[in-house]
C-alpha cells in the first residue's frame, strides 16, 4: 500500500521529534512549517537553536517530551538501535510519561528483532507504534522526497499518512511491524554493494585507459543506471567526500544486515563480502568520509 503524494495541513497536531541530525532536524522543519505544532529533543541542545527561534519547543528529556504530546505523535530519528533503546526504555525515556493512544514512529535504521520487543513495550503502555524507516539522504529529508518504508498495524499506519506525506513521496506500508526495517535491510545492502560496484567499474575504466566522467556520463540512461551511480559516482569523480551520509552509518546498516541474515540461516557471500570491505574502509580511519569515498578502498586494494 502507497500513501498519497498530496500533503494535508498539520495544523493543530501536536508532534514530538527526538534526534536533530541530518534527518530530523529537517523532518522537525517540514513538520512545523506543515502547521503541526513541534516539540523537540537532542542530546546536543545546539542543534535546536535555530528551531527554538522559529517557534519550536525544546523539552530536556524524551520524557518531557512525551509528557507535552498529549496522545499525538512521536517520531525518534537517532543514530542506532540502543539509542532508540535509550529514548524509550532509559530512565528519562519515553516510557515513563507516554498517553496511552500516543503513535510512536521510529524513522531511522534499528535492528527487526529489536523493533519487534521495543514496540511491545510501547504497546504495553497503550501506545501505538510504527517502523518507519527512510531512503534519499539529508537532501530527500530537506525536500519532502524520501522513500518510506512502513512496518504496523493498517489503522496506524493511516494515521500516520498526513505526517509522511509532508516528509516524504513514495510511502509504503509493507507490512506488520518490524517489516519496514526489513525493506531498509534490503535497501542498505544493494546500497552497500551498488556503491562497490561503481567505485570498481569508475576505478576500471580510469586503469584502462577512459575517462571515469565520460564512462559515467555514457552509463546514465542504460541499464547500469542507479542513483548511486548518478550521485555517488559523480562525488568518485570529483573527489567530494564531505559526508553527506559516513562510512561508519554504512558498516552499521551492513552488520544489521548480515545479523538478520544469519538469524535465519542466510548464507549471503555478496552481503559478506560488503562487510569485509566496509570494515576496511572504518579500520583504516576512512569511516568519517561519505560513502563515496569508498573508492579509495578500492583504489587502495589496487
Amino acid at each position: 500500500m502507497t500513501g498519497s503524494s498530496e500533503s494535508l495541513s498539520l495544523s493543530g497536531i501536536k508532534v514530538g521529534v527526538v534526534g536533530l541530525g541530518k534527518m530530523g532536524w529537517h523532518f522537525a522543519k517540514r513538520l512545523h512549517d506543515d502547521g503541526a505544532e513541534v516539540f523537540i529533543h537532542s542530546r546536543t541542545r545546539e542543534k535546536a537553536s535555530e528551531h527554538e527561534a522559529r517557534g519550536l519547543v525544546y523539552c530536556q528529556t524524551p520524557t518531557e517530551l512525551a509528557q507535552k504530546i498529549d496522545g499525538g505523535f512521536i517520531i525518534i530519528c537517532v543514530t542506532d538501535t540502543d539509542a532508540v533503546e535509550q529514548v524509550i526504555c532509559s530512565d528519562q525515556g519515553l516510557l515513563l510519561a507516554i498517553d496511552p493512544g500516543t503513535l510512536v514512529i521510529d524513522m531511522g535504521t534499528t535492528q527487526v528483532m529489536n523493533t519487534r520487543i521495543l514496540a511491545g513495550k510501547i504497546e504495553k503502555a497503550e501506545a501505538k507504534y510504527l517502523d518507519a524507516p527512510v531512503s534519499g539522504g539529508a537532501i530527500g529529508a530537506e525536500q519532502g522526497t524520501l522513500s518510506i518504508m512502513v512496518g504496523g498495524a493498517d489503522d496506524d499506519f493511516h494515521r500516520a499518512l498526513p505526517l509522511f506525506n509532508v516528509l516524504g513521496q513514495n510511502i509504503n506500508h509493507v507490512g506488520p511491524l518490524g517489516a519496514g526495517q526489513i525493506a531498509k535491510t534490503a535497501n542498505q545492502m544493494i546500497v552497500a554493494m551498488t556503491i562497490d560496484a561503481v567505485a570498481e567499474a569508475l576505478t576500471l575504466a580510469s586503469r584502462a585507459g577512459a575517462d571515469p566522467a565520460k564512462v559515467r556520463n555514457a552509463l546514465l540512461g542504460g541499464f547500469a543506471d542507479s542513483r548511486i551511480l548518478e550521485l555517488h559516482g559523480q562525488r568518485m569523480i570529483e573527489r567530494d567526500f564531505e559526508p553527506g551520509a559516513r562510512a561508519t552509518v554504512q558498516l552499521k546498516d551492513v552488520v544489521q544486515a548480515v545479523e538478520l541474515s544469519g538469524h535465519y540461516d542466510l548464507h549471503l557471500s555478496g552481503l559478506e563480502t560488503a562487510l569485509t570491505l566496509w570494515q576496511g574502509m572504518v579500520d583504516g580511519g576512512l569511516g568519517d568520509l561519505d560513502q563515496a569515498g569508498f573508492i579509495r578502498v578500492v583504489e587502495k586494494l589496487n
